[in-house]
């Protein structure tokens, strides 16, 4: 056996830090940082390849294979027989892969090139090929930092119209945001260690593949942001359930969003955001989708907001008398400051930052600083939509006393 190389401080940004091995085609997934590619775009597969091994100064026992798709931090390359044997037998034995499980990193082709440094061993992800019917009708993805505090409220709602499973992809949270997945375990919530900075896109490709064998639907969504049907005699399970049946080649349902101010409010309010916050802009924007996992494209590009899909598929923007998404994007200034703090996503400029300042994923007049403007409380508020409060106080709040389970 080889002993394995010792693991040294690595720079995050020049990085080859996590894979996975799809065995319904036989590839293998890797996720990196430094390879610089440009957003949503295609890059020429030719130039790169995978590289298997235990320890990367050591060409001699390197397996080296070459890349199918690479798009902005993923590459995928054909998963070597011998590593996809090595792992299918360890899954068929129900026994854990061997002591020392292989690494893989990626390379680019030509004279000079290096290994990127690696501190990732693939593994296998749940088989999601085939007829059979999904687990879960519909899913949710998402990445938090630090937002521990809207949790609760955030998984008791979707989980009350229709939402089966949470995938919690924890970006280096500090707060109690673990606690508070372990105390909802029974709502079919799990978390995910996600500590690499500006990994966005990366993490919610990650989480479709992952969520492909269990759910037949995945919507991403940030935790300040809430499915509504305005309509009473429609479910979310009715909507997801006339795709799947009636459109098959519709695997993308484009929802817009409805942005809500501070509502008045100079502290969060104590009810939570879907009771607090009743006042928003006139006009939507951005969207936030729901995607078909099985339908995705093999590059798995995505800009947060969507996805690419496979040829014969495509997306369909809902009717926002149909489903719109509540986006308590500008709350109290406590909460919304921390957003100065980084942003998650990797082609987004940190708002600390003089680049892209007229960014609409900035709020507007602000500049790159956190000081509070003196009218920030009644802010961004053009119109009063009680809609999802009412549903909430509806279908959720003690009838008697009016108080929400949050």
């Amino acid at each position: 056996m080889l002993p394995v190389a010792p693991m040294l401080p690595r720079q995050w940004d020049f990085l080859a830090y996590d894979s996975l091995l799809d065995g319904d085609d036989n590839s293998t997934i890797v996720f990196v940082k430094g390879l610089n590619l440009r957003p949503e775009r295609l890059s020429d597969a030719s130039r790169y390849e995978c590289v298997f091994g235990w320890d990367f100064t050591r060409p001699r026992y390197l397996i080296t294979s070459n890349a199918l798709t690479v798009a902005q931090e993923i590459v995928r390359c054909r998963t070597p027989l011998s590593v996809l044997r090595r792992h299918s037998a360890a899954a068929d034995d129900l026994q854990p892969p061997a002591k020392f499980p292989v690494m893989v990193s990626v390379k680019a082709r030509g004279r000079g090139a290096r290994i990127l440094p690696s501190v990732t061993r693939p593994t296998l992800l749940p088989s999601g090929g085939g007829k059979r019917e999904a687990k879960h009708r519909m899913c949710i993805c998402t990445m938090v930092r630090n937002q521990a505090r809207f949790l609760t409220e955030w998984i008791t709602y979707h989980a009350h119209i229709g939402v089966e499973r949470w995938f919690i992809y924890d970006n280096n949270s500090e707060d109690s945001a673990e606690h508070i997945v372990r105390v909802m375990e029974d709502y079919n919530v799990t978390r995910h260690a996600w500590p690499w900075v500006k990994t966005q896109e990366a993490g919610f490709a990650h989480c479709a593949l992952r969520a492909r064998a269990a759910c037949e639907w995945v919507g991403f969504m940030d935790v300040d942001e809430f499915l509504y049907l305005p309509s009473p005699e429609l479910s979310l399970h009715d909507v997801l359930k006339n795709y799947s049946m009636g459109f098959p080649h519709v695997a993308e349902l484009r929802t817009v969003c409805h942005t809500f101010g501070p509502s008045g409010h100079r502290a969060p309010p104590p009810d939570g955001v879907t009771m607090g916050y009743t006042c928003r802009m006139a006009s939507p924007e951005r969207h936030k989708s729901i995607i078909r996992p099985e339908a995705l494209s093999p590059s798995l590009i995505n800009v947060v907001h969507h996805f690419h899909l496979k040829d014969g598929f495509q997306y369909v923007n809902m009717d926002r008398g149909v489903m719109v998404i509540n986006h308590y994007k500008y709350q109290a200034w406590e909460v919304f400051k921390e957003k100065f703090y980084r942003r998650v996503a990797t082609y987004v400029a940190d708002w600390q930052d003089e680049e892209n300042v007229g960014s609409k994923d900035r709020a507007p007049g602000l500049g790159t600083k956190a000081v509070e403007p003196p009218d920030w409380h009644s802010r961004f508020c053009e119109v009063k939509d009680t809609g999802l409060r009412d549903r909430v106080l509806r279908i959720l709040a003690n009838q008697t006393t009016g108080q929400v389970p949050w």
